[in-house]
């Protein structure tokens, strides 16, 4: 089954934030709470855990792109 990742309301003010970077590749596994991401938004750079454990299968923002709460940037394929 395949999973969305989608960016997460990190705070009540923030709404958006640019990706600076991706912890894992197209193909490699990921445990739910490891770091996927990490997105700098106005006041920090914070790191974002994946929801779930599996592989990861795409990556659709790329470094830099501005990303705003519930865009999806990814698909995880679900192993159980």
């Amino acid at each position: 089954m395949i999973r969305e990742v989608i960016f997460p309301k990190i705070s009540t003010k923030t709404a958006d934030g640019i990706i600076t970077s991706w912890n894992k590749a197209i193909g490699e596994s990921i445990n739910e709470g490891e770091v996927l991401y990490e997105v700098e938004t106005e006041k920090a750079v914070h790191e974002v855990e994946s929801p779930v454990t599996g592989i990861v299968k795409k990556v659709l923002v790329d470094l830099g792109d501005e990303v705003h709460v519930d865009d999806v940037l990814a698909e995880v394929e679900v192993v159980r």
